[in-house]
């Protein structure tokens, strides 16, 4: 079963994108409710900012499943990301309004949550890990970048409009300050949009348990406010004017964690193979 599309690159640079994804398998969406078929939580349209990837030579990781099935970016031990904060759970229950994601009586109950993270999850993180590992054998530090968005206004999980950028490394714990500040420096360049640095969202579980930086690996989660590139009504349309600037901008973010990992000093070892190939859903290039 594939759980995520990956595209290989040879650059030491990793993009996940853990909450695109819109598959529901059939035997899930028929418990759910209406509202839930519609998939509100998505991360719409977010891998397309990082149209950079390929460019850069970036390996980037995307999920196939929808979030409701269970959400990549919880720990399978459901511990609290975020203390005092509302949250959604590994297998959400519940919209980001408070609606019912499930029919009357149809719950997940342990154990199908249980198959859920073995048939899904498990392999989805052993496929990002591998990327990572692959890429350690030949870089000695690399950068993880965790590509989220959200509605500008969720009140279940935080008061008032969302900052357009938020930029979060586990308040440090994730990468190193200097990446952190390199990456930040093209966001605040520009006075069109906010930004916030470890605030509201500091980074979920993939920022968390792979960000490393006394092993090499380097996290940082950005969370962007949907109004600033996409209408969030249905049907939810990719708006060009204002998300081409908002392109241009994580161009400078994705270029600037790669410019701070070559330019740092014994951070890479020359590669040995450059050859291409594309396999089930893997493509090196």
């Amino acid at each position: 079963m594939q759980t995520s599309i990956v595209k290989r690159g040879q650059a030491p640079l990793v993009i996940s994108f853990p909450h695109v994804g819109t598959w529901l398998p059939a035997a899930i969406a028929d418990r759910m409710t209406p509202i839930a078929r519609h998939l509100p939580d998505t991360d719409w349209h977010v891998d397309r900012l990082y149209a950079c990837a390929e460019d850069l030579d970036a390996t980037v990781v995307t999920a196939t499943h929808s979030r409701y099935v269970v959400d990549l970016n919880r720990a399978t031990d459901e511990r609290v990301l975020y203390p005092g904060e509302d949250t959604s759970e590994l297998v959400p229950l519940t919209t980001f309004d408070h609606e019912e994601i499930y029919l009357p009586g149809q719950r997940p109950d342990s154990r199908a949550i249980e198959e859920r993270i073995a048939l899904y999850w498990k392999p989805w993180h052993d496929t990002l890990s591998g990327e990572i590992a692959r890429l350690q054998k030949h870089h000695r530090q690399i950068v993880l970048l965790d590509g989220h968005s959200i509605r500008s206004e969720v009140p279940r999980l935080f008061d008032g409009r969302l900052a357009d950028f938020n930029v979060g490394t586990a308040d440090g714990a994730a990468a190193h300050p200097e990446l952190l500040e390199r990456v930040v420096a093209p966001l605040t360049a520009q006075n069109a949009f906010s930004i916030a640095v470890n605030g509201r969202f500091k980074g979920g579980y993939i920022t968390r348990h792979y960000g490393n930086p006394s092993q090499g690996v380097h996290a940082i989660q950005l969370e962007l406010s949907q109004a600033i590139y996409m209408e969030e009504i249905l049907p939810l349309r990719w708006r060009d004017d204002s998300a081409r600037r908002v392109c241009d901008i994580i161009t400078r973010y994705v270029t600037a964690a790669l410019d701070w990992i070559n330019g740092n000093t014994g951070s890479s070892i020359p590669l040995q193979d450059h050859s291409r190939s594309e396999t089930s859903g893997v493509s090196e290039r």
